[in-house]
C-alpha cells in the first residue's frame, strides 16, 4: 500500500492530500501499466480481410510493410496488424476500404510471442493491435492497370 494511501495519511489529513513532499502522480493513484506503442509508417502488403476467431468475434488483419535502406540495399520489414473495429462503424468501413499499396500511418500496441514451429524451431512473431489508422496515399490507378495488363 501507498504512503500516500495509507489509512494513516487519509485520517490525519481528512482526505488524500495534494500536496506531499513525495513525487505523485495527481492524475490517477493507479499503478501504470507496461505498454509498447508502435507508430509506422508502411504500405499495405495485402487487402485486409475478415476473419472470425474462436469466440465468434471479427478481426480485420492486415500486413503494413516498411522499407529503409538504399535503393540498390532496400531491407523490408512486414508487421502484421489485427483491428478489432465494431460492425457498421466508420474505422471498419475505412479500413476494408483500402487496398494493397495504399501508404498508411498507423500507431498500434504491439505484443511479442514465441512459439515453436512445426518443424521444432523457436519462432518470435511481432503483432500489432491498430489503435489509429490515417490513409497517407492511395496506390495510382495507373499502376494497377498496367500490373493487371502484364
Amino acid at each position: 500500500m501507498s504512503f500516500i494511501l495509507s489509512p494513516f495519511r487519509i485520517a490525519a489529513c481528512g482526505r488524500v492530500c495534494a500536496s506531499s513532499s513525495i513525487g505523485t502522480r495527481a492524475f490517477s493513484t493507479a499503478r501504470p501499466s507496461q505498454l509498447a506503442r508502435l507508430t509506422l509508417v508502411g504500405r499495405l502488403g495485402t487487402d485486409p480481410e475478415i476473419t472470425t476467431t474462436s469466440s465468434g468475434n471479427e478481426v480485420i488483419k492486415y500486413v503494413v510493410g516498411t522499407s529503409y535502406g538504399p535503393r540498390e540495399n532496400r531491407q523490408t520489414s512486414w508487421f502484421r496488424v489485427a483491428s478489432f473495429a465494431e460492425k457498421q462503424s466508420p474505422i471498419r468501413e475505412k479500413i476494408m476500404g483500402l487496398s494493397k499499396g495504399t501508404l498508411v500511418y498507423l500507431e498500434g500496441d504491439a505484443t511479442m510471442r514465441s512459439y515453436e514451429d512445426s518443424e521444432g524451431r523457436k519462432q518470435s512473431q511481432l503483432s500489432l493491435v491498430q489503435t489509429k489508422v490515417e490513409v497517407l496515399k492511395r496506390p495510382s490507378p495507373v499502376a494497377s492497370e498496367a500490373a493487371g495488363q502484364a
